[in-house]
């Protein structure tokens, strides 16, 4: 799923207002304790992504360390919803959602 990220959360802070940044949710993977899901964040030149419920980033393209820090602190401080998200959806829907 596919959500624009409008908090405060424009991560570099000498820009007044930066682009939007955008974080995606994939389905859940795994079984039982080994249940996991990543969360992307991008806004348009930058990515990154991150995995719960570790909360931390795993793979980073043009973030600095300040802002993987803000990205890791965000998972963590709403792994609650983002658990729910990545329940809420199947393969099946991700897929579907890709073609759209």
């Amino acid at each position: 799923m596919v959500y624009d990220m409008k908090e405060d959360f424009s991560l570099d802070m000498k820009k007044e207002s930066g682009p939007a940044l955008t974080m995606t949710v994939s389905p859940v993977f795994g079984t039982g304790d080994g249940r996991y899901a990543f969360v992307s964040f991008t806004d348009g030149k930058r990515t990154a992504e991150g995995k719960i419920p570790d909360c931390v980033i795993t793979k980073n393209s043009g973030f600095s360390d300040e802002e993987k820090k803000a990205l890791s602190d965000y998972m963590k401080r709403e792994l609650s919803s983002l658990k729910k998200l990545a329940a809420s959806q199947g393969p099946l829907q991700a897929m579907l959602k890709e073609r759209t």
